[in-house]
């Protein structure tokens, strides 16, 4: 695994089970909808992922975009899939995020690279 894409998984998975420790019962539910909200439904999984990507470019949310990448590359959407969803973001969001654009072009290739080793 990346180093890259291995930090922010235990980053976030350390993070997590601490917040979710505290047994904030608002927390938990806020969680939970997150988890059940990416389930296949009207909408099947893919799609999903990819308006989570839109919207958290469109938000700046760095550790967002990355979870939605790591999800859309475990979908297995395509690079070329995941870079025109990025190149709509990018269209709705302006300017202002395109610095979160190259994050994610870097954080993909991260995940890319990881399927070499």
């Amino acid at each position: 695994m990346s180093e890259q894409v291995k930090e922010f998984n235990d980053y976030r998975e350390k993070m997590n089970q601490k917040i979710l420790g505290d047994n904030n019962k608002i927390i938990k539910r806020i969680f939970n909808l997150d988890t059940n909200a990416f389930t296949e439904g009207a909408l099947d999984v893919k799609t999903k992922e990819l308006l989570g990507l839109v919207a958290s470019t469109v938000l700046r949310c760095d550790d967002c975009v990355k979870y939605h990448l790591e999800s859309s590359y475990r979908e297995g959407l395509t690079k070329e899939q995941v870079m025109e969803t990025l190149s709509i973001a990018t269209l709705i969001g302006g300017t202002i995020v395109i610095p979160h654009l190259r994050r994610a072009y870097e954080y993909w290739e991260a995940l890319e690279a990881q399927d070499q080793q």
